[in-house]
């Protein structure tokens, strides 16, 4: 069990986001959870320096869909990153298992195809209680960490292909 909080992070390691354009995807399933990951997504953005024009924010049904909506919010607009937002929580058959291998193979193939960062904020838990933890309960909030990843990996890429 992770005992980490997700929202803790020395500032001084995140580059300014001012110049920086972002994709957000995010499911509504599991809305009391996912939007609480947009918030703190968002809220870090502007904290480094993102404009609000320079946050483009789309929803989805279900966590499902997410690679194919983060694949569309890049092909139809110029950013340097797209984070990807959802909640699967296990249940009683394996459709959890299903739900979560295709949205990480996803996101992952996304990353490599375009060569661009797809941010994975997927919460995959055990328990409600679990996801509560980790969007914005005792252990931070996810949606924190998926954008400071982004800030950080879009950093990277500019510095090392420019």
């Amino acid at each position: 069990m992770a005992t980490a909080d997700l929202s803790s992070y020395d500032p001084d390691i995140i580059p300014s986001a001012g110049n920086m354009k972002f994709g957000i995807v995010v499911s509504d399933w599991n809305r009391d959870i996912t939007w609480n990951l947009l918030d703190g997504a968002v809220m870090i953005l502007k904290k480094h320096g993102t404009f609000d024009e320079n946050i483009i924010i789309e929803h989805v049904p279900g966590s499902f869909e997410l690679p194919l909506a983060a694949q569309l919010l890049y092909e139809n607009n110029d950013i340097d990153a797209v984070i990807c937002l959802g909640c699967v929580i296990q249940g009683e058959t394996p459709h959890f298992t299903y739900i979560c291998q295709g949205v990480t193979q996803g996101i992952a193939q996304l990353n490599l195809k375009y060569n661009t960062p797809f941010i994975f904020g997927l919460l995959t838990t055990d328990t409600l209680q679990q996801a509560i933890d980790r969007s914005g309960g005792i252990h931070g909030n996810k949606g924190d960490e998926a954008a400071l990843t982004a800030i950080r990996m879009v950093d990277m890429k500019r510095r090392i292909t420019d």
